[in-house]
């Protein structure tokens, strides 16, 4: 196989984010992101025991995966998907156009690089055939998720939602959301009615993660109680419904920080996945 170097892969991807104004706070965020997973990447690979070999490359997709949200962001200044697909854009520019040369020399990796960026940011993980392309899936699926986790707990409310924080925590969370949180499953984005439901559905991420690792990253810096804790919610009604998410979401974090389900042995890697 040919060799990765991430060193150099991270200037290329520096030199990338000249074209963009990093000024724009969406921006900033979007790049803070992007070193933010990779570092939850290296977190898993290091826990999980992988080999050097796919913890570079688990470090290379995770520089890669949001390179289609610039663009997103310096078009339409906003993360909705439904008018961009970043992900899809992401490849594109990478095997369509050739970018992917610019960050690292050999092809042999390519199959890997470019599903794991395609699928990083869907509802549901399709299948996959080869092991070994799964396995960065789901590393880039949960580290994407471990650091949104971070991005929700300390940054600027206004600049995801375009609302104050006292404007989002009047509102109410809808009842089919609750729901999808007592099931523990992922909050399909047409159930999301408020902003509140918005802010649970980050939460609800925890039922797609897929190692143990992962768990423990969420207990460790104790995101959930973060998360949660950043508004004063006005209402009764929503008062008691963040409770119940809370003590679901930090008993589902206990109950997962040791599961051992599935184990995928390759060369080089002996993993274990929820």
């Amino acid at each position: 196989m040919g060799k990765i170097d991430f060193d150099h892969a991270k200037l290329e991807f520096e030199k990338y984010l000249r074209n963009f104004d990093l000024e724009n706070s969406k921006i900033r965020l979007k790049q803070e992101h992007t070193f933010g997973v990779v570092k939850a990447a290296d977190y898993i690979c290091s826990r999980e025991g992988m080999g050097e070999e796919d913890r570079e490359l688990a470090l290379l997709i995770a520089l890669l995966h949001d390179i289609g949200r610039f663009e997103q962001l310096k078009v339409y200044n906003s993360y909705d998907d439904n008018r961009f697909d970043h992900a899809m854009f992401g490849v594109r520019l990478l095997f369509e156009e050739g970018e992917i040369r610019k960050f690292i020399l050999s092809g042999d990796y390519d199959d890997i690089i470019r599903q794991a960026i395609a699928f990083h940011s869907l509802y549901s993980l399709p299948e996959v055939q080869d092991p070994r392309t799964l396995l960065h899936c789901k590393i880039i699926r949960d580290a994407d998720k471990l650091d949104n986790f971070r991005v929700k707990s300390v940054d600027s409310l206004e600049a995801h939602f375009d609302l104050t924080r006292e404007e989002i925590q009047r509102e109410g969370v809808s009842e089919n959301v609750l729901q999808a949180v007592r099931e523990h499953r992922c909050v399909y984005r047409e159930e999301r009615k408020t902003h509140l439901d918005m802010w649970i559905s980050y939460l609800a991420f925890i039922f797609d993660l897929n190692f143990p690792s992962s768990f423990r990253f969420i207990q460790e810096n104790d995101y959930i109680n973060r998360c949660i804790d950043r508004m004063d919610y006005e209402g009764k009604n929503t008062r008691e419904a963040m409770e119940e998410v809370r003590k679901i979401c930090l008993e589902y974090v206990q109950e997962n920080k040791i599961c051992v389900k599935t184990r995928l042995n390759f060369p080089e890697t002996d993993m274990h996945f929820c």
